[in-house]
């Protein structure tokens, strides 16, 4: 299918008439042409949004939260396309691509209901006759930058609550999800939102420097919003800082899901295998560790064998839970990692990365050690590892030797020593007897150490896409000492 960009409320090509494919990783067959974008292209779609912003920024709240609900209904009706579109592009499961436009509506909705939520306060001032106040107001033309892995909704998280406080907003979409992401900008067309104040540029793997520069680089975009890899991110919060321009940060993680010997190893088990290959291990939040007190890791690794080998693999097109990782560049790296740390000593439980196909089957690798690049590196496929702690102080000592700290998760039995393990995980996320792999819209979501900063979500969201102003009120004839 070939689809345009949108600029302005309006489909539009690429000034250089450019265009690239995206090819559907189970059958290779193009999936979407869609226009390279350039600089050119880049200064198109920030002047609308830069003309669209003076209009939208005074726009009432009820008017803005009216209009993100109705693109909440118009998300829901399009489900059946955007399942169509993201299965042909990334080749995740149908399921898979319908909790995205479903939470996605979620997201929506809740930035609907945030609109009235942009509050200020009265600060007392030790100046005579003053009233000061300080008040959250947008701040321009945003730039979100979004990832396949889970486009629907992370696609949306980039730009409803920006949109919800009155910015105006370009949407820089995945070179392997095009059609996805300019459907998102389709929802918004019906929804009715005037046009500019969301646009969608997408652009191929070779132009992306040079797309993502001049974006952060424009004199007239004023934030950043980036959910992806620490490499990526790193170059763009140095491009950013140069530019005196805030970025919100969602990056890579190392998940741990900590066994303690009181946990329900069932409950574990269960937890453990959805946080570990639900989207195939594509998710910043999978469970890529999981750290087993000594004393149950043979039972709870025999049971997680069992559960894990029972999952049903195949085309994404079937009725399967594990569908095709996004490439065979993923295939590989996953490949790389199980072969250093078996030759290091791990063992292979289940599973095993396939040679030819994006179809890999969910594989658990046990024994696996802190010297083991299993143990360190982001997988971002599936395939987890089991390492085995001596006690309750070694799993949390594991559990943070990572330069990752996004999700995390604690099993056991005894809540309080489970939530002082909690707060001893350096993690921006932590679930007590619960799945690594959570979200909701209203939570503030977000990392630290390399997996980002700044939060999505909820009150932390609006601090992130506002300015707070100082404003007085003050007596006219007031006393001034010359």
């Amino acid at each position: 299918m070939k689809i345009d960009l949108f600029i302005d409320g309006q489909e539009a090509e690429a000034v250089s008439k450019r265009t690239f494919d995206r090819k559907n990783p189970v059958t290779g067959a193009v999936a979407t042409t869609a226009p390279a974008a350039g600089k050119a292209d880049v200064d198109r779609a920030v002047a609308a949004a830069d003309a669209a912003f003076a209009s939208w920024s005074k726009t009432g709240p009820s008017e803005r939260r009216a209009l993100l609900n109705k693109a909440a209904d118009e998300m829901e009706a399009m489900t059946d396309e955007f399942i169509s579109a993201y299965v042909d592009e990334v080749g995740c499961t149908g399921p898979w691509a319908g909790f995205n436009a479903m939470f996605a509506a979620k997201i929506l909705r809740e930035a609907a209901a945030m609109t009235t939520q942009l509050k200020g306060e009265v600060i007392p001032s030790d100046k005579p006759g003053t009233l000061a106040m300080a008040q959250k107001k947008p701040v321009g033309v945003l730039v979100g930058m979004a990832p396949w892995n889970a486009a629907i909704i992370l696609g949306v998280r980039a730009v409803a609550m920006p949109i919800a406080c009155g910015n105006t907003v370009i949407l820089k979409a995945s070179e392997k999800c095009p059609r996805v992401h300019m459907l998102i900008g389709e929802v918004f067309r019906r929804a009715g939102l005037p046009n500019g104040v969301l646009n969608v540029v997408t652009h191929s793997a070779e132009d992306a420097p040079e797309v993502v520069s001049a974006l952060i680089a424009h004199p007239k975009t004023r934030r950043i919003n980036f959910t992806g890899s620490t490499r990526v991110g790193r170059i763009i919060a140095e491009q950013a800082g140069k530019h005196l321009k805030p970025c919100l940060l969602e990056l890579g993680g190392k998940a741990p899901l900590v066994v303690l010997e009181d946990a329900d190893i069932d409950a574990a088990v269960n937890a453990a295998c959805f946080g570990a290959f639900m989207n195939q291990g594509q998710i910043c939040m999978s469970t890529e560790r999981v750290i087993v007190d000594d004393k149950i890791a043979d039972e709870f690794v025999k049971k997680f064998t069992e559960k894990t080998a029972g999952l049903p693999v195949g085309k994404p097109t079937e009725q399967v839970v594990i569908g095709s990782v996004v490439d065979m560049d993923t295939v590989e790296k996953v490949d790389g990692l199980i072969d250093s740390a078996v030759q290091m000593g791990a063992k292979v439980t289940t599973g095993g990365a396939p040679k030819d196909s994006t179809v890999m089957p969910p594989t658990i690798v046990d024994h696996v050690t802190d010297a083991m690049p299993l143990f360190t590196e982001e997988s971002f496929g599936p395939v987890v590892c089991v390492i085995r702690a001596r006690d309750t102080d070694h799993a949390v000592e594991l559990a943070n030797t990572t330069e990752y700290g996004l999700s995390s998760a604690v099993f056991g039995s005894d809540i309080t020593r489970a939530l002082d393990v909690a707060d001893r995980l350096n993690a921006g996320i932590c679930h007590i007897n619960g799945p690594t792999v959570q979200d909701e819209a209203q939570m503030p979501f977000g990392g630290v150490k390399d997996s980002g900063y700044g939060r999505f979500g909820s009150q932390q969201g609006i601090d992130a896409f506002t300015e707070t102003r100082w404003i007085t009120i003050e007596q006219p004839g007031q006393h001034y000492p010359f």
